[in-house]
This record gives C-alpha cells, structure tokens and sequence, in this order.
C-alpha cells in the first residue's frame, strides 16, 4: 500500500555532509508518521529521527541532535534526512520507515512500511 525507496548514500570523510531522500508513493494518506533508522554490522538496528506525516513534529536520538535535520516536501511526498558533521560511529545501513500509528515512533515495531536500505560511510 506504501512504497518507500532510499538514495543519496555513499562515502563521505568525517565531518562531511550528505542528504538522504526517502521517496514515498501509494497511499500516503494513510501515515501519520515517518522516521529514520539505522543498522551498523552487528549491531541491531535503530532509531534515528522521525517526522510527522502531516505536522512539523520531530524527535531524534541523541547522538545525533544538532547534526541531522528530518524533513518533508510535501508536494513530492519525499522525506530527507540531512546529516552534517559526520562522524565513523555514523557508518551503517539507512532505512527510511513510515507508520500509521500517531504514536512518536521510536521504536521499529511502530512501523510497518520499509525501504530497501542506502549505505552510508564516514571515513576518517
């Protein structure tokens, strides 16, 4: 019912920047909530930052304040994941997730839709 598909990852050196684009397409009026999450090798998978669908509403993990902005076009239904400063413990498998619930979304169970994943690596 919704697609979510990822790009803009890549290798980038630490305290560099790159933006990530989550585009979304179906029934997109169904969300209430769309969020970031993040898997490193080895390591389970986890939040990042989320956005309401609709609002302006954001949260986002604390490693991470400060340096990654969540937003949305609301003409093209894509959401973007804007990181600066990046640092290596940033290196991981990004996804782009979408929800239904109103609920803040921290958790990967409050989501049901999921993109396939871009790569993101900070070298030093």
């Amino acid at each position: 019912q919704v697609q979510l598909v990822e790009s803009g990852g890549g290798l980038v050196q630490s305290g560099g920047s790159l933006r990530l684009s989550c585009a979304a397409s179906g029934r997109t009026s169904m969300l209430s909530r769309v969020g970031w999450f993040r898997q490193a090798p080895g390591k389970e998978r986890q939040f990042v930052a989320t956005h309401s669908w609709s609002g302006r509403n954001t949260y986002y993990t604390d490693s991470v304040k400060g340096r990654f902005t969540i937003s949305r076009d609301n003409a093209d239904n894509t959401v973007y994941l804007q990181m600066t400063s990046l640092k290596n413990e940033d290196t991981a498998l990004y996804y782009c997730a979408a929800s239904l619930s109103w609920r803040v979304g921290l958790s990967i169970s409050d989501y049901q839709y999921w993109g396939q994943g871009t790569q993101v690596t900070v070298s030093s």
